[in-house]
């Protein structure tokens, strides 16, 4: 008779760093209205009148390895499910956390976004009449038909990658012997702190060599794009095995803040020069970046957030809430706030401590308990901190 498999116990360090990376998203959505740098169709909103460069570096910073680290975390929790709940119980689990709410929420979102976006663009330029011309363009009905991904884009290539990583876990279930092989490689691997810095960072040189680029601009369009999905799959994959080494994640602590303080320096120098580096050795600079900075971050929590903390777990059970709706609100309250005389890192601080203010009420007064929050995390919680337990 088989004994089933221990059930892997609730990782708090990397619930928390999913959590913390997802409300990332609202402090970069949050700054990037105040930035110098022309982000073109990819952030058409910039303060006519308010821009100062911290918050280019701030929105840098944070890109260079908010989405790598995300995918690892993804990757490392889809491989749970797949090991310990079975392969149709992570399927399932995966369209009801993860694809279901990326097509309900792209369905409501689309127009408020499209309005949010549209009218601070009108009132930036100036316009009067930013109101009613904005509203004339949804008499048209097709207006409400979704043309792009918005910042669901994560959910929907995550939706992506879930189906060839279960055929691929399929496939390597059959091959046992060649899985132990691998496994036990990249345990190697993650036992060396150097020799992994190399490793990941010379697989992700080689993506970026054939992508042609050092930035993974965010894909809008609904149209995969097959370079963009191979980039993210290759960290989906690193967290998918680094679940069979979980054993080894206290080896993320190994110059856990030195991978961070390295990562934080080569960012700052990297930020000031690279208009003036090539092409090839920017990306292999930034390759370095991300993975000093995932490896380093990831292990300051492991270090810090391994214990459980009602705090901390309230916030990760609001983070998805929050990562769906806060884009409306760092589109919109730049308009409102557009003719205030103050710097551009106050007008920042502002969207985001209202957003989160916004996110974090409408969470609890109006999903923590609702269908809404079962949902979006598989059940509906109690709104009184003292009642989250230990699990």
């Amino acid at each position: 008779m088989k004994s089933k498999p221990q059930k892997t116990e609730r990782i708090h360090s990397l619930d928390s760093l999913r959590a913390i990376m997802m409300l990332l998203g609202l402090v970069i959505h949050s700054a990037i209205t105040y930035t110098v740098f022309d982000f073109g169709e990819g952030w058409p909103l910039k303060d006519p009148f308010n821009t100062n460069l911290s918050n280019d570096f701030i929105v840098y910073f944070i890109h260079s390895f908010r989405m790598p680290i995300f995918f690892v975390v993804a990757g490392f929790f889809g491989s749970l499910l797949f090991y310990e709940r079975k392969p149709l119980k992570m399927f399932n689990n995966r369209v009801s956390r993860i694809v279901l709410p990326f097509i309900v929420f792209l369905l409501l979102l689309w127009p408020l976004l499209l309005f949010a976006g549209q009218y601070t663009m009108l009132v930036f330029d100036g316009s009067d009449t930013a109101y009613s011309s904005v509203a004339s363009y949804f008499t048209n009905p097709l207006i409400f038909i979704p043309q792009g991904t918005f910042h669901l884009w994560f959910l929907y290539y995550l939706s992506i990658i879930t189906f060839p990583s279960l055929i691929l876990g399929l496939i390597f279930k059959k091959l046992p012997r060649l899985s132990k092989q691998i496994s036990k490689s990249f345990s190697w691997i993650i036992t060396k702190p150097i020799i992994r810095i190399l490793i990941f960072s010379g697989f992700m040189s080689i993506i970026c060599f054939w992508k042609g680029t050092y930035i993974m601009e965010p894909p809008f369009s609904l149209i995969p794009n097959f370079k963009i999905f191979i980039f993210y799959l290759f960290f989906y994959i690193i967290g998918w095995v680094l679940f069979k080494s979980k054993h080894l994640l206290d080896h993320f602590m190994r110059y856990d803040w030195g991978c961070f303080i390295l990562g934080l320096v080569l960012i700052c120098v990297h930020f000031l020069s690279m208009s003036s580096l090539s092409l090839e050795l920017n990306i292999l600079i930034n390759s370095v970046i991300v993975w000093l900075l995932i490896f380093g971050i990831t292990g300051l929590f492991i270090r810090y957030g391994s214990k459980h903390s009602q705090l901390m777990r309230y916030i990760s059970d609001a983070s998805y809430w929050v990562y769906l709706v806060h884009l409306f609100f760092t589109l919109l309250i730049p308009s409102f706030i557009v003719d205030w005389s103050l710097p551009a890192t106050l007008k920042f601080l502002f969207v985001l401590i209202s957003t989160g203010l916004i996110c974090f009420v409408s969470y609890h007064y109006l999903v923590r308990g609702s269908f809404i929050g079962k949902f979006l995390n598989g059940r509906k919680y109690s709104p009184k901190l003292t009642d989250i337990k230990h699990e």
